[in-house]
């Protein structure tokens, strides 16, 4: 395919050093490899990685989840880890301006920008209670250590009420075995004080003002952190990607000093070989590996499109995906050993005390940490470990809609004016994060991050696989990335990419039909409005793809459908590296039909004009040329 047409005279015309000067200026880059690998890394461990990971591994088998789960990500990871970086640092535009490949599925896109903003509203709310127990926890006494408080109920049972002899333990192994209704001082406090918990989905309450606070407080550090897009964020991953693994490092030195964590951690790791024949433990590791490398977020994407265009992102995304992964098994030691010194306290079974997600972040593991000596510095650790976590991902997911907007309207001014952009985001998003610091928030937070981020995922990720290796072409996108780092990806990539990834992505999607069980918090079982609700959100992204593609189809050229279809799926005129100087072989600029429209563009403007434009050269993301003269007028 010729896709050369459409550089127009000016961009020929710009010399190659001007030109690498004007984009460094218009749209910034990476300050060095360092900072891409790291904010790479911090968008990828997330609160999944500590919360998630280790109960999955528990509850498949063990020590044999993880050959599932390293398959897993051999076959299916990091192979669409590192298509999608190389498609995002080819062409040098986020997710919306990479679809100039084949333009019917930028819908693709869109779609990948729903997913983030939803992720991107309801993620900071768990930074914010995160926040909020990072604050509280600056007291002599932890505030859920005893149950001596206004908001505990008869039912609670303190780990430290009373002194603990044998027999008061036996007791209490009684008491938890003839009823249920045991409940710590951590969980009434997480129910009961932090969120004031409603007894229904549409029983919004009141909002409350300590957790609004507190969202505030994370919105403005995301957006002090993106003032100044990757130049500033880029210098902040420097401490909140590499402390974590400070915090995990003294947790779990400290973990495995107590009494009962080898226990804990045998729970964790003794492998059940029996359960590797089961479906669901492939299904689990597959998505879990999916979701945690952030996958079809669009911010891989957009984080590779501020490299330099020869990066070796090859090296880059094995690097990224595998340290990934140790981070997550690395947490379950840190996890589990904590665990097994709790049950021992309390003569129970770890199974009895192990949870996941919100549950043993805020009430798990901080009820553990009152049992230490000087709780409350492991208690601001280990929130402190989770805020910086979660912002990690947070500023990635950020930068994807600000880097979607600006290279999309792509004129001179919006690019002047990113950090109002960033700032309108930020706004909105804390708005839209309101309703879920009301005392129903928790039941929206947990109907947000089942559906509005999981299946459609696999739909967005399995179509835009088909859309570069059948519709764009794997020959194409494997000379493209010859082109950009030298040598074609190996051919294990080629097969994974063409055959494999797309077919375990296809089984995920089955996998997620097939094991659906409509969602439930406790005992509380969501109604079916708002299951509906959850589908609605699950829907909203992915309805962009097909819209797209219609709406793509409709305004080609062409006589008949096959044709149009044949315009709208080929490579635009403006596909391909965002430089002259690396627009070589295929891309190389072609100077007759493009010097006549010019003319014909800009009628009166002489010579003078025509260098003026020259050295503007094409803005980052404008639709031809013509338009980033007429922002310049």
């Amino acid at each position: 395919i010729d896709t050369s047409h459409g550089i127009s005279l000016q961009n020929g015309a710009v010399p190659g050093e001007q030109g690498k000067q004007e984009k460094s200026v218009k749209r910034g880059n990476w300050g060095n490899q360092i900072e891409f690998v790291l904010t790479s890394v911090g968008y990828a461990v997330g609160l999944g990685n500590v919360w998630r990971f280790p109960y999955l591994c528990y509850r498949n088998g063990g020590g044999a989840f993880m050959f599932p789960y390293f398959i897993m990500l051999v076959f299916c990871g990091i192979p669409l880890f590192f298509m999608e970086l190389s498609f995002g640092q080819f062409a040098s535009q986020g997710c919306l301006g990479v679809w100039r490949v084949s333009p019917m599925f930028k819908g693709v896109g869109y779609g990948m920008m729903v997913v983030s903003t939803y992720i991107g509203i309801y993620y900071n709310v768990v930074i914010c209670i995160a926040f909020y127990y990072f604050f509280v926890s600056m007291t002599r006494v932890l505030p859920w250590t005893y149950c001596s408080n206004p908001w505990n109920t008869p039912d609670c049972v303190g780990v430290l009420d009373g002194n603990l002899s044998s027999r008061a333990a036996l007791n209490l192994t009684q008491l938890l075995n003839t009823t249920q209704k045991r409940t710590s001082p951590s969980e009434e406090y997480w129910r009961r004080y932090v969120l004031n918990l409603s007894d229904d989905i549409g029983n919004l309450g009141e909002v409350r003002l300590p957790l609004l606070g507190c969202l505030g407080v994370s919105w403005v550090v995301v957006f002090l952190c993106l003032i100044k897009g990757v130049k500033s964020s880029g210098k902040v991953v420097y401490f909140t990607a590499t402390f974590p693994y400070v915090v995990l490092t003294i947790l779990f030195v400290r973990g495995i000093t107590l009494e009962g964590a080898l226990t804990g951690i045998m729970y964790y790791l003794t492998p059940q070989w029996d359960k590797i024949l089961n479906a669901k433990v492939w299904g689990d590791a597959a998505s879990q590996i999916f979701y945690s490398l952030g996958c079809a977020w669009g911010g891989l994407i957009t984080m590779a499109s501020y490299n330099k265009f020869n990066n070796n992102c090859y090296r880059d995304s094995i690097i990224i995906s595998i340290t990934n992964c140790a981070t997550s098994v690395y947490a379950g030691f840190v996890i589990f050993s904590i665990l097994g010194f709790m049950a021992n306290h309390l003569g129970v079974d770890v199974s009895k005390v192990a949870d996941h997600g919100p549950g043993l972040a805020f009430v798990a593991y901080p009820e553990a940490l009152t049992l230490l000596p000087i709780s409350p510095l492991w208690s601001i650790l280990f929130f402190f470990m989770l805020i910086l976590l979660g912002l990690g991902t947070q500023f990635c997911l950020l930068e994807t809609l600000v880097t979607a907007i600006v290279d999309e309207v792509g004129n001179e001014w919006i690019i002047r004016k990113k950090t109002f952009v960033t700032l309108g985001v930020a706004v909105a998003g804390f708005l839209l994060g309101v309703p879920l610091t009301t005392q129903a928030g928790i039941y929206w937070l947990l109907l947000m991050d089942n559906y509005a981020a999981s299946f459609s995922l696999v739909v967005i990720s399995c179509i835009m696989c088909v859309a570069i290796m059948y519709i764009y072409g794997h020959r194409n996108y494997f000379k493209d990335i010859e082109m950009m780092l030298g040598f074609p990806p190996p051919l294990f990539f080629q097969i994974c990419w063409r055959f494999i990834s797309p077919a375990i992505i296809f089984f995920i999607l089955v996998f997620t039909v097939i094991q659906y069980r409509p969602i439930s918090y406790n005992e509380y079982v969501y109604p079916t409005w708002a299951i509906s609700i959850g589908f609605l959100m699950a829907l909203s992204s992915v309805i962009c793809i097909p819209i797209y593609a219609i709406y793509k189809v409709c305004r080609s050229e062409g006589d008949t459908l096959l044709e149009r279809l044949k315009n709208a799926t080929k490579a635009s005129k403006d596909w391909g590296p965002a430089l002259p100087e690396h627009r070589s072989g295929r891309y190389a600029p072609a100077f007759s039909p493009s010097t006549e429209s010019h003319l014909e563009v800009q009628p009166l403007q002489p010579e003078k004009g025509q260098s003026e434009a020259a050295a503007a050269s094409p803005v980052q993301g404008s639709n031809g040329s013509a338009h980033s003269q007429d922002s310049r007028l």
